[in-house]
């Protein structure tokens, strides 16, 4: 770091000046700094009395994470693998920044092993499903989040995994890490009102629906579906979909989901995420 605490001190103390230039001119240097500073703007924040310099090192602190954040994402849109679970950690970090990747794959591995040791790999692939199903949706109480449907924590994993409750996309992205990482064709499928997951082989396809413990159906029970929605069937509808396209949905949900409970700043904030993978 290229200034000293002295020096940071100096800057933090000049927050509350009076004359605007100034203070933009100090956002400025502390923002050149980038996310190296924000331990020292934390303990700034802890040190000072001032409500009004407080309020102004949690703004410098949020943009400096939500400039990494958006770095990330990036970078993991032109990823080789776009791997799921790192693009999950990505959006979770927009709620908790201080949220590390390796404690999420914990997490997610000890639910894996749950699956794994109940596991027959000779099974049938329907009854493979219901193992699954047995273990998270019975032994694990994995369970659709109805009565707060719309939560923003719904679309962050790490709430998911704490709570057992969540929406179709982040029940199915648990299902999924955990299903490839038995091996198993599993993808994931982008319904209109519903994402739900697919069993597909060259000789046997088929599709589940966690938010409601991992029921089985069938091609024509997504007809019908589509036909109650008075849908047209598009092929998407049908076929696995990218890692991509699951990131990018479970954004729009965020969206939502904060424009129900009336925070449009965030709403714009994860509006700008969406728009990075758009480009």
């Amino acid at each position: 770091m290229d200034i000293n605490e002295n020096e940071l001190k100096a800057l933090v103390s000049l927050l509350d000046d009076t004359d605007q230039v100034v203070k933009e001119h100090v956002r400025d240097k502390i923002i050149s700094l980038g996310n190296q500073i924000i331990p020292y703007l934390e303990q700034s924040w802890e040190n000072s009395f001032n409500p009004d310099i407080q309020k102004e090192i949690e703004d410098l602190v949020h943009e400096l994470q939500f400039s990494l954040l958006k770095e990330r994402l990036v970078e993991w849109k032109h990823s080789a693998d776009q791997d799921l679970l790192t693009g999950l950690w990505i959006i979770n970090t927009y709620q908790y920044p201080d949220l590390d990747y390796d404690q999420l794959n914990v997490t997610m591995h000890q639910i894996y092993f749950e699956v794994w040791t109940s596991f027959k790999n000779e099974a049938l692939p329907y009854d493979k499903i219901r193992m699954i199903n047995s273990v998270l949706f019975n032994d694990l109480k994995f369970a659709a989040n109805t009565k707060n449907f719309h939560s923003p924590g719904n679309s962050m994993l790490s709430n998911v995994l704490d709570s057992k409750r969540g929406n179709p996309i982040s029940l199915c992205a648990v299902y999924l890490l955990v299903a490839k990482k038995l091996g198993l064709p599993i993808y994931g499928v982008n319904l209109p009102n519903l994402f739900i997951l697919t069993y597909k082989t060259d000789s046997l396809t088929f599709y589940v629906n966690t938010f409601n413990k991992g029921l089985i159906f069938s091609r024509q029970d997504i007809h019908s579906y589509l036909e109650h929605l008075k849908l047209e069937p598009k092929d998407e509808f049908f076929e696995p979909c990218e890692n991509l396209v699951i990131i990018k949905r479970t954004l729009r949900n965020l969206i939502y989901a904060f424009d129900k409970i009336g925070d449009l700043d965030k709403k714009q904030e994860v509006q700008q995420l969406l728009d990075l993978l758009d480009q």
